[in-house]
């Protein structure tokens, strides 16, 4: 979707949930009611189940995978973008992840422009070696995080050892 919502449109709670920059790929603090998010679905682009969904501002590139919930998402500041079947949506959030962006590099404020995104060179592996990196990196990450969790635990825990 690409149609601004003003803060007077949002509420603390609510029907549909609306993501800012801030609470991309968290949890979010602001909803719009169902009756604009069902005008603004009609009239304007939705990600489909699968797309990847990029931070246009702040945090540059940080990724979600749209899996299908209602939401809108704040105007120009998360994007996404339409491809054909040749690029498989796991492989390209982890090329996301990694990508060095071009000309953000020293700007005062940070901005990633559709057209940067286009531009960028993306070697494209077939299809199905695009889903085994993908498949492979994004369980990688889940193990990663799981080790991450588990030495906060372990921290925190062993602070608790009083023996």
């Amino acid at each position: 979707m690409n149609k601004r919502i003003f803060k007077d449109q949002t509420a603390s709670s609510g029907d549909i949930p609306f993501y800012k920059i801030g609470t991309f790929g968290k949890k979010a603090d602001s909803y719009i009611p169902r009756k604009l998010f069902n005008e603004y679905r009609k009239k304007f682009s939705y990600p489909e189940i699968g797309d990847t969904l990029i931070s246009a501002s702040g945090s540059i590139g940080r990724t979600v995978e749209y899996k299908g919930e209602e939401a809108y998402f704040q105007d120009s500041n998360i994007v996404w973008l339409k491809h054909s079947d040749e690029v498989e949506n796991s492989f390209l959030r982890q090329f996301y992840k990694v990508v060095k962006w071009p000309g953000l590099e020293g700007s005062t404020i940070k901005r990633l422009y559709n057209k940067d995104i286009l531009k960028t060179p993306i070697c494209l592996p077939v299809i199905q070696e695009q889903r085994k990196v993908g498949e492979l990196l994004t369980k990688l990450d889940s193990l990663i995080a799981a080790n991450q969790r588990q030495q906060k635990s372990d921290r925190f825990t062993s602070n608790w050892d009083t023996s």
